[in-house]
């Protein structure tokens, strides 16, 4: 392997600990729009990492038939939520017929603090379901930062799915510098910013683009752009993506074929998401 095709590689593809796979650092939600033949045609690509929960009917169909092909390639996440420790194996059981598999890769808590709480039963029907081999690995959602990087230090949580992107950088400060510890995966959605990055915004002043000269258009950041932008820090291990057809999907397979942004291009985009934040409204072009 060349030199240049190892740093490819390691931008493209991460081992996710605890789980002790290696995914392609772009996950598939289905609950956009896609389905079973865009799950198939991901897989073709290198697609590895399914996000699936009880109203992601539309590609329940396509997982399954990717998963049952190499079952130890391919990394299922279940997102749900619990109130009580019954909750949690109930959806979890409910989710291995569903799936018709024998375990998932990581079970998520949807929403820590909101749908889901992290309660000592939780905890202990989670650690029961990982002993019995019917999960791999312990995750949750957060938005609450602080919280989130004390679960990262000092938690039965192998896995945090939380929200980077360029207008959104707080974990910088609040999480990845509590990783180091525990080690655990992070996972990054909302890279768009709800599309905020990429729609024309009245009152933006920006410097000109350092990159390319073909992306010499920007503002607005483009998809592959804010995808990159998340998949150059390196304590991110994949990004989600959400896309609503096969174009966008393909759209947004490209930034990781497109590899780590430089240095200058990081800074331009990290000035522009401070500027995007600091909107208190958005006049859009």
């Amino acid at each position: 392997m060349t030199s240049e095709q190892k740093i490819h590689s390691d931008f493209s593809f991460r081992v996710l600990p605890v789980i002790e796979k290696r995914v392609f650092r772009m996950g598939i939600a289905g609950n956009y729009g896609i389905d079973s033949s865009d799950i198939e045609w991901a897989a073709d690509q290198g697609a590895n990492y399914w996000v699936w929960g009880a109203g992601f009917k539309k590609v329940t169909a396509g997982i399954k038939k990717v998963i049952r092909r190499d079952r130890e390639k391919h990394v299922v996440s279940l997102l749900g939520w619990g109130f009580f420790g019954w909750q949690v194996r109930q959806g979890i059981e409910k989710a291995l017929r569903e799936l018709n598999t024998d375990y998932l890769d990581v079970f998520k808590l949807g929403w820590l603090g909101r749908t889901s709480i992290y309660s000592q039963g939780i905890v202990e029907s989670l650690l029961k379901l990982k002993q019995e081999g019917k999960i791999k690995a312990i995750g949750t959602s957060i938005h609450n930062r602080q919280r989130a990087g004390q679960l990262a230090l000092d938690s039965a949580i192998d896995l945090l799915m939380i929200r980077y992107n360029a207008k959104h950088t707080g974990a910088e400060e609040d999480i990845f510098p509590f990783l180091k510890k525990r080690n655990p995966a992070v996972v990054s959605y909302t890279a768009l910013a709800w599309k905020q990055l990429i729609s024309p915004v009245k009152g933006v002043d920006a410097t000109p683009w350092p990159g390319r000269i073909e992306e010499a258009g920007i503002p607005p950041l483009t998809p592959e752009l804010c995808y990159r932008f998340v998949l150059s820090n390196p304590h991110v291990h994949l990004v989600l993506t959400g896309p609503k057809n096969r174009e966008q999907l393909m759209i947004n397979f490209r930034a990781v074929q497109q590899g780590i942004l430089t240095t200058e291009e990081l800074d331009w985009i990290r000035q522009y998401g401070k500027q995007i934040r600091s909107k208190k409204r958005f006049d859009y072009l």
